[in-house]
Order: C-alpha cells, then sequence, then structure tokens
C-alpha cells in the first residue's frame, strides 16, 4: 500500500467518516423539556438502534473505508463483480439518502442525526466528485523534494567518463582533435560517446513519474501489475536500454516502458 497515492478528496472521505462515527453517540433526539429534566434524561442515540447503527452510521463508515483502501491498492480490486472504490461510494450515496429521510421524518432532530446527515453528505460528496474535480485529485501528502533533481539521462558536466567531457591523456597519446606532437601519425577521431553510459556502470538511483504510468511484468505480459503513481519515489535498479527496471514500495519489480519526463532523486 502506498501513502502517498491518497488525494485531498481522500481526504475529505476520511474526515467525513471520522465525523459520521463520533455522530452517531450522539442524541438523535431533541428535548424541549427545561434544561434540568434535559439533562437528566437518556435520550437515545444510533447505537440503541443495531439497524440505524450498524446498518446507516457504520456502513457509511465502511464505504468510506473502502473508497480510500481502493486508493491505497496498486492494481484495482473487486467486491462482487465491481470495482472496490465504486462500490464503497454506491454505499455513502445511500447511507446519506437514509439518513435524509429519518431527518426529515424527524419532529425533532437531535444533533447526532443532524450531525450524521452532513458527515454523510460531504463523505459522499467526496466519494464522488474525487474522480471529477481537479482540485481535489491533488496529493494528500506530498513528496519530498530532491535537493538537485536531474532528468532522466542528465549527466553532470566535465567529469571523466561523461558525454563531453575532455579526456585526460595517458603516456603521451595525442587526443582526436587536438595538436598533434612533431612526428605523430593523426589518428582518426573516435565515434561520439553514447547519451547512456554501459549496463555495467548503471547505479540504482530513484526516481517519480510526472504522470500515472503503468509497470508491466519482466517476462513481457502485456498486463500490467502494478501503476506508478506521480508524487511517490520509486526504485530504478536495472536499465534495458531506453526502459527501466523498477521496484515499488511493496518490493515488487517490473519494467517502466515509458521513462520521458521522469524526475531523479
Amino acid at each position: 500500500m502506498n501513502i502517498r497515492s491518497l488525494t485531498r478528496g481522500d481526504g475529505v472521505v476520511i474526515g467525513a467518516a471520522v465525523l459520521l462515527f463520533i455522530a452517531s453517540f450522539l442524541d438523535l433526539s431533541g428535548c424541549d423539556a427545561p434544561d434540568s429534566v434535559c439533562s437528566a434524561a437518556d435520550l437515545p442515540n444510533a447505537w440503541d438502534s443495531l439497524g440505524l447503527g450498524l446498518g446507516t452510521y457504520l456502513a457509511g463508515v465502511i464505504g468510506g473505508a473502502l473508497v480510500v483502501l481502493a486508493r491505497l491498492q496498486p492494481t484495482p480490486r473487486k467486491v462482487a463483480g465491481q470495482d472496490l472504490g465504486a462500490f464503497g461510494t454506491a454505499i455513502t450515496v445511500v447511507v446519506a439518502w437514509v439518513l435524509l429521510w429519518f431527518l426529515i421524518d424527524s419532529g425533532n432532530a437531535g444533533a447526532g442525526l443532524i450531525l450524521g446527515f452532513l458527515a454523510a453528505l460531504v463523505l459522499a460528496g467526496g466519494a464522488v466528485a474525487t474522480p471529477l474535480v481537479p482540485a481535489l485529485q491533488g496529493a494528500l501528502v506530498p513528496a519530498p523534494k530532491p535537493a538537485a533533481p536531474q532528468p532522466y539521462g542528465a549527466q553532470p558536466q566535465g567529469g571523466y567518463g561523461y558525454p563531453g567531457a575532455q579526456q585526460p591523456s595517458y603516456g603521451g597519446q595525442p587526443q582526436p582533435g587536438g595538436p598533434q606532437p612533431y612526428g605523430a601519425q593523426p589518428q582518426a577521431a573516435q565515434p561520439q560517446a553514447q547519451a547512456q553510459p554501459p549496463a555495467g556502470d548503471f547505479s540504482p538511483f530513484w526516481f517519480a513519474v510526472p504522470v500515472p504510468r503503468p509497470l508491466y511484468a519482466e517476462d513481457g505480459s502485456p498486463t500490467p501489475i502494478a501503476e506508478l503513481a506521480p508524487g511517490t519515489w520509486y526504485l530504478a535498479v536495472e536499465q534495458r536500454g531506453a526502459q527501466l527496471v523498477a521496484q515499488t514500495q511493496d518490493g515488487r519489480r517490473g519494467v517502466l516502458q515509458d521513462t520521458t519526463g521522469i524526475q531523479r532523486g
């Protein structure tokens, strides 16, 4: 599970689910008697009726938990043939609808019923609106910024062994393109260095993707085994041409075929 894949909308869902759970312990109905009588009265809450406590309030909390759990999963999970997130969203909408009619039918609604309906409404709204509203799709926990990030393929300038770096001369051997000593035979120019270092010189590094990208199995299977999410750092453990073998935070390895625009840590 990757907590950095949670969005602001998921934060709204989590907060509303907590508020709904708290509301289940508050009074369902108000008290019109004097304060002294109301303070001594034993007013019911949602847990005095298991149908309301378990079937409505707790069901809303479970629906919100399913929405968040679906976001944490690297691959979609299904319940009764339905996507886990969609199943949880449907539960939150039903709970908000039921509490609306409880509120309308109540002649003197208490704090538990009013707060419960508002929490269920926000819970359902957050679950439904998150995939649709860009403002709710931002990362809930921002990724740490590296001190000096470099784009993929960039190399420090001026260092030995990197493209464009000046090569030292050993044993007085003339270098291509430079002045030739007296009596030396001119040498043919060497082919330009490749932009990528040899595979044997590869060193693992952390990177992040700019947009969600699939991670495929190393055996070449066309079905993705995971999806790399923006704002999360992954470890590149091997380079295969223009592709990278990446390792997720839960230890799974796969091939990232599209490496354009990734950010090195």
